[in-house]
């Protein structure tokens, strides 16, 4: 089953338009310009997507309050700031079929009422950039960009906006700071940006996968694809697999398919023993051997106590010492940190101090505590999901692999490897 990697995925398909026009692209521009936007509406509430960001909110809902909205100029944005680590997605669809979201995009703006839209790309992706505006000027050419698009009296136009490499520009308002000119920081919600977006002014802002499920689900209805996979969070996913598997990629996959099977029959099994999985990439928390039936879908995930988020799944063999993953984590973070809200500002940078010591053979056990504690704060009081999930791989590392903290501080270790001895550890490899 492929919806978003069906085209590239094709022998010999080339990120331009005559390819995919080759493949039935804009096909679902031209159905969509003959619809009452209402009823494209309807579709892709039917189809019960949401979104592919980490948030997965209901992207008919976002849709339809922006639509609904009396406000006006209205706008599309496209957050193809691509910053989670583990993840690497959005690029290839930027690369290998941009054409795919600008067609999504467009009727989006049609849905809505828009006539102005931009793609947020993440500042080192200069290739993405340029085939991604040689796309654009193609859509232009062939009228399906600019004025009086195929005589149907709508008209749209999309620009593409580089970031400069802030993580934290990965969080829509953030985002909508930064394209408008300001330091990329959070804005307090409410209101959303559906409401009081771009300009104060109503905007859909939608991920790069989110957008590649649109035209797809316009040719062959919201029902269709709403029978796809898991079905609280139905159609495919690309999951992002790296870290100690034998083989690493983007997979699209139903959701709903077991976290074993896509160690397994995708990564083609761990490099040695299984140790633990960031299922989110280092915002998730840790899920170990005992999690491998989990269903891969935004519900079950978080039901199992981690969040799904871009699907950047990380596999952690058990060569790695979970205090410096800890540490890496953390000092991900304090760098990362826009600084606006104290909780974050201080907490990250605390946390990564805290670690250092640890893993100096300095740290004290009360640090333990205190880690716990800085994360309940961090995750109640920040202004944003940098914030409040920042010490999630800290918390669940601690939590799951108290021993290795442990050794650290009371035996003062630092070259220090941990090795398994429970009878349990030793029977959780994946082959």
């Amino acid at each position: 089953m492929k919806i978003i990697l069906k085209n590239i995925e094709k022998e010999g398909y080339l990120p331009n338009i005559d390819s995919y026009i080759t493949q039935g692209g804009y096909k679902a521009l031209k159905q969509a310009l003959k619809m009452n936007p209402e009823k494209i509406l309807s579709e892709i509430k039917k189809s019960k997507l949401v979104g592919r960001g980490g948030a997965a909110f209901p992207t008919g809902l976002k849709w339809e309050f922006a639509s609904k909205s009396k406000e006006f100029p209205k706008y599309v944005v496209c957050n193809a700031d691509e910053g989670e680590p583990g993840t690497f997605k959005d690029s290839l669809i930027l690369k290998k079929d941009p054409h795919l979201l600008i067609e999504a995009m467009i009727i989006c703006g049609f849905t809505i009422g828009a006539e102005k839209g931009f793609i947020y790309i993440r500042g080192e992706y200069f290739q993405a950039y340029e085939i991604l505006q040689k796309a654009i000027d193609e859509a232009q050419r062939y009228n399906l960009l600019g004025e009086n698009i195929l005589a149907s009296g709508f008209s749209f136009e999309i620009d593409l906006y580089r970031g400069a490499g802030a993580y934290v520009c990965g969080e829509e308002t953030a985002l909508l700071d930064s394209l408008e000119g300001k330091r990329g920081q959070s804005r307090v919600k409410p209101p959303f940006p559906t409401f009081v977006g771009f300009n104060n002014k109503p905007t859909v802002l939608n991920n790069v996968e989110t957008f590649a499920n649109i035209p797809e689900i316009i040719l062959k209805g919201g029902e269709w694809f709403s029978q796809i996979g898991s079905e609280l969070s139905p159609g495919t996913k690309l999951y992002c697999l790296s870290g100690d598997v034998n083989t690493p990629g983007v997979y699209e996959i139903p959701t709903g398919i077991s976290l074993r099977e896509l160690i397994e029959k995708y990564g083609n099994g761990v490099q040695g023993r299984l140790k633990a999985i960031l299922p989110g990439g280092v915002s998730s928390s840790l899920l170990t051997s005992r999690d491998l039936d989990v269903a891969m879908d935004y519900h079950s995930i978080k039901k199992a106590g981690s969040m799904l988020g871009s699907a950047a799944v990380i596999v952690i063999n058990d060569t790695h010492c979970m205090v410096d993953l800890a540490k890496r984590c953390a000092e991900f973070f304090d760098y990362e940190s826009c600084g606006k809200c104290t909780p974050c500002r201080e907490g990250t940078k605390r946390t990564k101090e805290i670690l250092t010591n640890i893993t100096k053979g300095a740290g004290e056990a009360s640090d333990l505590s205190l880690l716990k504690e800085l994360q309940e704060v961090m995750f109640d009081t920040s202004r944003c999901g940098l914030g409040q999930s920042a010490l999630n791989a800290v918390r669940s590392s601690l939590e799951k692999f108290p021993e290795e903290f442990t050794e650290h501080v009371l035996e003062r270790n630092v070259d220090w490897v941990f090795v398994p001895q429970s009878k349990d550890f030793q029977n959780d490899r994946i082959s």
